[in-house]
Protein backbone atom coordinates (compact mmCIF):
# COMPACT_ATOMS: atom_id res chain seq x y z
CA UNK A 1 0.00 0.00 0.00
CA UNK A 2 1.72 3.33 -0.82
CA UNK A 3 -0.03 6.57 0.86
CA UNK A 4 1.20 10.18 -0.03
CA UNK A 5 1.03 13.02 1.93
CA UNK A 6 1.96 16.68 1.44
CA UNK A 7 1.81 19.69 3.37
CA UNK A 8 -0.93 22.22 2.48
CA UNK A 9 -1.71 25.40 4.58
CA UNK A 10 0.59 24.61 7.31
CA UNK A 11 -1.50 20.96 7.42
CA UNK A 12 -0.27 17.68 6.33
CA UNK A 13 -3.09 16.25 3.85
CA UNK A 14 -3.25 13.00 1.88
CA UNK A 15 -3.46 13.12 -1.34
CA UNK A 16 -3.73 10.35 -4.24
CA UNK A 17 -0.59 11.06 -6.00
CA UNK A 18 3.10 11.49 -4.87
CA UNK A 19 4.00 15.47 -5.51
CA UNK A 20 7.40 16.97 -4.99
CA UNK A 21 7.78 18.44 -1.53
CA UNK A 22 5.26 15.39 -0.46
CA UNK A 23 5.98 12.52 1.40
CA UNK A 24 5.30 8.62 0.53
CA UNK A 25 4.77 6.07 3.13
CA UNK A 26 4.86 2.36 1.60
CA UNK A 27 3.62 -0.41 3.67
CA UNK A 28 1.90 -3.83 3.46
CA UNK A 29 0.55 -5.13 1.29
CA UNK A 30 3.20 -4.64 -1.38
CA UNK A 31 2.67 -4.30 -5.37
CA UNK A 32 6.25 -4.91 -6.48
CA UNK A 33 4.87 -3.21 -10.32
CA UNK A 34 3.98 -0.62 -8.31
CA UNK A 35 7.23 -0.25 -6.37
CA UNK A 36 8.70 -0.75 -9.06
CA UNK A 37 7.23 2.10 -11.04
CA UNK A 38 7.59 4.76 -8.56
CA UNK A 39 11.65 3.62 -8.39
CA UNK A 40 11.55 4.61 -12.18
CA UNK A 41 9.58 7.50 -11.93
CA UNK A 42 11.66 9.24 -8.41
CA UNK A 43 14.63 7.87 -9.98
CA UNK A 44 15.67 6.12 -6.51
CA UNK A 45 17.67 3.11 -6.79
CA UNK A 46 15.32 -0.58 -6.26
CA UNK A 47 17.89 -1.42 -4.14
CA UNK A 48 16.87 1.12 -1.16
CA UNK A 49 13.38 -0.68 -1.28
CA UNK A 50 14.47 -4.52 -1.17
CA UNK A 51 16.63 -3.24 1.43
CA UNK A 52 14.22 -1.71 3.50
CA UNK A 53 12.03 -5.08 3.20
CA UNK A 54 14.82 -7.22 4.77
CA UNK A 55 14.27 -8.13 8.25
CA UNK A 56 18.08 -8.68 8.76
CA UNK A 57 18.96 -5.52 7.52
CA UNK A 58 21.23 -3.65 9.88
CA UNK A 59 20.97 0.25 11.25
CA UNK A 60 22.84 2.14 8.08
CA UNK A 61 23.05 5.33 6.23
CA UNK A 62 24.47 6.15 3.10
CA UNK A 63 24.35 8.89 0.06
CA UNK A 64 25.06 8.50 -3.54
CA UNK A 65 23.80 11.56 -6.06
CA UNK A 66 21.82 13.44 -3.91
CA UNK A 67 19.89 10.91 -2.43
CA UNK A 68 20.34 10.20 1.01
CA UNK A 69 19.49 6.25 2.40
CA UNK A 70 18.89 5.47 6.57
CA UNK A 71 18.00 2.40 7.67
CA UNK A 72 16.32 2.26 11.23
CA UNK A 73 15.70 -1.07 12.85
CA UNK A 74 12.06 -0.15 14.93
CA UNK A 75 10.40 -2.67 17.79
CA UNK A 76 7.20 -4.20 16.55
CA UNK A 77 4.42 -6.78 18.22
CA UNK A 78 5.00 -9.95 16.74
CA UNK A 79 1.49 -11.59 16.83
CA UNK A 80 2.67 -14.33 14.36
CA UNK A 81 3.00 -17.46 16.64
CA UNK A 82 3.09 -18.69 19.89
CA UNK A 83 6.42 -19.76 20.21
CA UNK A 84 8.38 -16.67 19.28
CA UNK A 85 9.14 -13.70 20.31
CA UNK A 86 6.57 -11.51 21.56
CA UNK A 87 8.69 -8.82 19.99
CA UNK A 88 10.57 -8.06 17.36
CA UNK A 89 12.72 -5.44 15.11
CA UNK A 90 11.98 -4.64 11.60
CA UNK A 91 13.92 -2.34 9.59
CA UNK A 92 12.42 1.49 8.30
CA UNK A 93 13.96 2.63 5.34
CA UNK A 94 13.91 6.18 4.90
CA UNK A 95 14.84 7.99 1.73
CA UNK A 96 15.50 11.94 1.25
CA UNK A 97 15.47 13.33 -2.17
CA UNK A 98 15.37 16.43 -3.23
CA UNK A 99 11.77 16.44 -3.59
CA UNK A 100 10.58 13.79 -2.09
CA UNK A 101 11.18 12.09 1.37
CA UNK A 102 10.35 7.77 1.10
CA UNK A 103 9.12 5.65 4.26
CA UNK A 104 9.00 1.82 3.51
CA UNK A 105 8.73 -1.03 6.00
CA UNK A 106 8.24 -4.65 5.69
CA UNK A 107 5.42 -4.43 8.52
CA UNK A 108 2.82 -1.61 9.80
CA UNK A 109 5.36 0.34 11.24
CA UNK A 110 4.14 1.40 15.01
CA UNK A 111 6.71 4.47 14.59
CA UNK A 112 4.69 5.23 11.47
CA UNK A 113 1.30 4.73 13.13
CA UNK A 114 2.04 6.99 15.85
CA UNK A 115 2.02 10.08 13.39
CA UNK A 116 -1.21 9.20 11.84
CA UNK A 117 -2.64 8.42 15.29
CA UNK A 118 -1.97 12.08 16.65
CA UNK A 119 -2.96 13.39 13.20
CA UNK A 120 0.80 14.71 12.58
CA UNK A 121 1.23 17.37 14.67
CA UNK A 122 4.02 19.71 14.23
CA UNK A 123 5.14 17.47 11.32
CA UNK A 124 6.67 19.42 9.11
CA UNK A 125 7.54 16.92 6.33
CA UNK A 126 9.59 20.17 4.43
CA UNK A 127 12.08 19.73 6.94
CA UNK A 128 13.72 16.68 6.01
CA UNK A 129 16.50 16.55 8.95
CA UNK A 130 13.72 17.35 11.38
CA UNK A 131 11.29 14.57 10.22
CA UNK A 132 14.23 12.25 10.73
CA UNK A 133 15.08 13.11 14.32
CA UNK A 134 11.18 13.08 15.19
CA UNK A 135 11.29 8.96 13.72
CA UNK A 136 14.67 8.56 15.47
CA UNK A 137 12.88 9.87 19.13
CA UNK A 138 9.52 7.80 18.33
CA UNK A 139 11.87 4.85 18.00
CA UNK A 140 13.39 5.12 21.21
CA UNK A 141 10.08 5.86 22.78
CA UNK A 142 8.99 2.74 21.44
CA UNK A 143 11.62 0.87 22.47
CA UNK A 144 11.09 2.12 26.18
CA UNK A 145 7.59 1.85 26.33
CA UNK A 146 7.62 -2.19 25.37
CA UNK A 147 10.52 -2.61 27.56
CA UNK A 148 8.70 -1.54 30.18
CA UNK A 149 5.94 -3.96 29.17
CA UNK A 150 8.54 -7.06 28.74
CA UNK A 151 9.96 -6.25 32.35
CA UNK A 152 6.26 -5.87 33.89
CA UNK A 153 5.11 -9.41 31.77
CA UNK A 154 8.42 -11.21 33.32
CA UNK A 155 7.31 -10.35 36.83
CA UNK A 156 4.05 -11.86 36.37
CA UNK A 157 5.34 -14.84 35.13
CA UNK A 158 8.03 -15.09 37.96
CA UNK A 159 5.53 -15.36 40.03
CA UNK A 160 3.56 -18.10 38.47
CA UNK A 161 7.09 -20.15 38.36
CA UNK A 162 6.87 -20.21 42.58
CA UNK A 163 4.76 -23.18 42.90
CA UNK A 164 5.03 -24.72 39.37
CA UNK A 165 6.68 -27.70 37.89
CA UNK A 166 5.61 -27.44 34.32
CA UNK A 167 7.49 -25.66 31.37
CA UNK A 168 4.79 -23.67 30.49
CA UNK A 169 5.92 -20.26 32.00
CA UNK A 170 9.48 -20.80 31.36
CA UNK A 171 8.62 -20.84 27.59
CA UNK A 172 7.18 -17.50 28.11
CA UNK A 173 10.05 -16.31 29.82
CA UNK A 174 12.54 -17.62 26.67
CA UNK A 175 9.77 -15.47 24.59
CA UNK A 176 10.75 -12.15 26.47
CA UNK A 177 14.30 -13.62 26.44
CA UNK A 178 13.93 -13.77 22.53
CA UNK A 179 12.47 -10.26 22.33
CA UNK A 180 15.70 -8.92 24.59
CA UNK A 181 18.15 -10.06 22.35
CA UNK A 182 15.97 -8.34 18.97
CA UNK A 183 16.20 -5.39 21.16
CA UNK A 184 19.65 -5.26 22.56
CA UNK A 185 20.87 -6.04 18.98
CA UNK A 186 19.17 -3.56 17.28
CA UNK A 187 19.41 -0.57 20.00
CA UNK A 188 23.65 -1.07 19.26
CA UNK A 189 23.22 -1.12 15.98
CA UNK A 190 20.83 1.92 16.04
CA UNK A 191 23.70 4.18 18.70
CA UNK A 192 25.73 3.19 16.35
CA UNK A 193 24.59 4.68 13.42
CA UNK A 194 23.11 7.66 15.30
CA UNK A 195 26.57 9.06 16.45
CA UNK A 196 28.13 8.30 13.04
CA UNK A 197 25.12 10.66 12.15
CA UNK A 198 26.21 13.18 14.18
CA UNK A 199 29.93 12.99 13.37
CA UNK A 200 29.59 12.96 10.01
CA UNK A 201 26.73 15.62 9.93
CA UNK A 202 24.57 13.48 7.71
CA UNK A 203 21.63 15.76 7.86
CA UNK A 204 23.63 18.76 7.61
CA UNK A 205 22.15 19.95 10.89
CA UNK A 206 25.66 20.96 12.42
CA UNK A 207 24.38 25.08 12.16
CA UNK A 208 21.09 24.44 13.83
CA UNK A 209 21.90 24.44 17.62
CA UNK A 210 18.34 23.29 18.54
CA UNK A 211 17.93 20.28 15.88
CA UNK A 212 21.59 19.03 17.34
CA UNK A 213 20.54 19.22 20.75
CA UNK A 214 17.64 17.08 19.73
CA UNK A 215 19.83 14.79 17.73
CA UNK A 216 22.26 14.36 21.36
CA UNK A 217 19.31 14.03 23.46
CA UNK A 218 17.41 11.47 20.72
CA UNK A 219 21.22 9.43 21.26
CA UNK A 220 20.64 9.22 25.30
CA UNK A 221 17.50 7.68 25.19
CA UNK A 222 19.15 5.54 22.47
CA UNK A 223 21.90 4.47 25.20
CA UNK A 224 19.44 4.63 28.03
CA UNK A 225 17.08 1.61 26.49
CA UNK A 226 20.19 0.09 25.49
CA UNK A 227 21.38 0.02 29.01
CA UNK A 228 17.90 -0.76 30.43
CA UNK A 229 17.63 -4.30 27.83
CA UNK A 230 21.11 -5.30 28.84
CA UNK A 231 20.29 -4.93 32.74
CA UNK A 232 16.69 -7.28 32.06
CA UNK A 233 18.65 -9.45 29.95
CA UNK A 234 20.74 -10.06 32.48
CA UNK A 235 18.04 -10.28 34.66
CA UNK A 236 16.30 -12.55 33.10
CA UNK A 237 19.04 -15.00 32.28
CA UNK A 238 19.67 -15.19 36.24
CA UNK A 239 15.69 -15.83 36.49
CA UNK A 240 15.69 -18.80 34.35
CA UNK A 241 18.52 -20.35 35.97
CA UNK A 242 17.09 -20.01 38.93
CA UNK A 243 13.75 -21.11 38.31
CA UNK A 244 14.94 -24.09 36.42
CA UNK A 245 15.76 -25.24 39.68
CA UNK A 246 13.19 -24.51 41.44
CA UNK A 247 11.01 -26.49 38.91
CA UNK A 248 13.23 -29.48 39.12
CA UNK A 249 13.39 -29.11 43.21
CA UNK A 250 9.39 -29.01 42.82
CA UNK A 251 9.15 -31.96 40.39
CA UNK A 252 11.74 -34.07 43.11
CA UNK A 253 9.37 -33.02 46.07
CA UNK A 254 6.84 -34.54 44.34
CA UNK A 255 8.32 -37.37 43.27
CA UNK A 256 9.89 -38.02 46.45
CA UNK A 257 6.10 -37.81 48.25
CA UNK A 258 4.84 -40.04 45.78
CA UNK A 259 7.59 -42.71 45.66
CA UNK A 260 6.82 -42.43 50.49
CA UNK A 261 2.65 -42.90 49.63
CA UNK A 262 4.02 -45.95 47.49
CA UNK A 263 5.69 -47.17 50.37
CA UNK A 264 3.11 -46.82 53.00
CA UNK A 265 0.93 -48.61 50.72
CA UNK A 266 2.82 -51.52 50.19
CA UNK A 267 2.92 -52.61 53.74
CA UNK A 268 -0.50 -53.88 53.68
CA UNK A 269 -0.36 -55.15 50.87
CA UNK A 270 2.71 -56.94 51.66
CA UNK A 271 1.44 -58.44 55.12
CA UNK A 272 -2.09 -59.48 52.78
CA UNK A 273 0.17 -61.34 50.55
CA UNK A 274 1.70 -63.08 53.36
CA UNK A 275 -1.75 -64.13 54.37
CA UNK A 276 -3.01 -64.65 50.83
CA UNK A 277 -0.78 -67.69 50.33
CA UNK A 278 -2.23 -71.63 50.69
CA UNK A 279 0.10 -72.64 53.22
CA UNK A 280 -0.62 -73.07 57.70
CA UNK A 281 -0.37 -69.50 58.94
CA UNK A 282 -0.62 -67.91 62.69
CA UNK A 283 -4.32 -67.55 63.80
CA UNK A 284 -5.49 -68.97 60.05
CA UNK A 285 -8.47 -70.51 62.20
CA UNK A 286 -8.77 -67.57 64.67
CA UNK A 287 -12.32 -65.64 63.66
CA UNK A 288 -10.42 -62.17 64.61
CA UNK A 289 -7.40 -63.18 61.77
CA UNK A 290 -8.92 -60.18 59.74
CA UNK A 291 -9.21 -57.93 62.56
CA UNK A 292 -5.83 -58.76 63.42
CA UNK A 293 -4.11 -58.16 60.16
CA UNK A 294 -5.67 -55.39 60.10
CA UNK A 295 -4.49 -53.33 62.86
CA UNK A 296 -0.95 -55.00 62.42
CA UNK A 297 -1.44 -53.45 58.92
CA UNK A 298 -2.42 -50.05 60.10
CA UNK A 299 -0.07 -50.34 62.86
CA UNK A 300 2.78 -50.80 60.52
CA UNK A 301 1.92 -48.13 58.39
CA UNK A 302 1.54 -45.50 61.14
CA UNK A 303 4.61 -46.46 61.61
CA UNK A 304 6.62 -45.83 58.42
CA UNK A 305 4.71 -42.79 58.25
CA UNK A 306 5.51 -41.35 61.60
CA UNK A 307 9.43 -41.93 60.60
CA UNK A 308 9.34 -40.53 57.38
CA UNK A 309 8.06 -37.38 58.84
CA UNK A 310 10.75 -37.09 61.47
CA UNK A 311 12.85 -37.79 58.45
CA UNK A 312 11.03 -34.94 56.76
CA UNK A 313 10.51 -37.33 53.58
CA UNK A 314 7.05 -36.08 53.57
Amino acid sequence: MIEHYLIDKEELIRTKWAEPGGWINISPPFNRQAIEGMSKRLNIPFDYFIDSLDVDERSRFESDEGLQFIVLNTPVKDQSSEMEADFITIPLGIIESKDYLVTISSKKNPVIEYFGENGFKNLNILNHSNFVLKLFDQTNHLYLKYLKELNRQRNLYEEELYNSSRNKELAKLLNIQKSLVYFLTSLRANELMMMKIKRTDFLMIKDNEKELDFLEDIIVDCSQALEMSDVYSNILNGTMDAFASIISNNLNNIMKRLTAITIVLMVPTLVASFYGMNVNLPFDKSPFAFAFLLVVSLVLSFLIVFIFNRRKWF
